[in-house]
């Protein structure tokens, strides 16, 4: 069922790797704003992050496959999250003239998002095994 709690947490997990990584830069060097669009390695993880986010979405039949993608998509973020990590650390003038932008954080807000929608999904699939064990 597409009207439960767990479907809007992935819906909004999607928007903010797809939708907001193209639009919120991630840091500013020297009045220059490099964004996710910039670098092919992070434009593709957070794509490919978003579609795994659509695709937990339509597999609401099957809470378990749904939960092991949304588990899946938070290691791809903590992937993601990392590679942020790493990359600005190793800006030339680093952590001095460097400012972070929002878009460091989509990773960040996404994992929280999947974690409360993985909560939903176990107590929705407790909810279940609970009734079938009164028929």
């Amino acid at each position: 069922m597409l009207q439960r709690i767990q479907t809007v947490y992935i819906i909004l997990a999607s928007i903010c790797s797809g939708c907001l990584s193209f639009l919120l830069p991630l840091w500013t060097v020297a009045d220059a704003s490099y964004f996710a669009v910039d670098f092919k390695v992070y434009i593709a993880l957070f794509m490919v992050s978003a579609l795994l986010s659509v695709v937990a979405v339509f597999k609401f039949k099957s809470r378990q496959t749904q939960f092991v993608l949304c588990r899946l998509n938070i290691i791809l973020n903590l992937i993601l999250l990392g590679l942020f990590v790493y990359r600005l650390l190793n800006l030339p003038g680093a952590l001095e003239d460097a400012e972070k932008g929002i878009g460091l954080f989509l990773p960040v807000i996404s994992i929280v998002l999947l974690v409360l929608a993985n909560k939903a999904i176990k107590k929705d699939e407790a909810l279940v095994k609970s009734v079938d064990r009164l028929r």
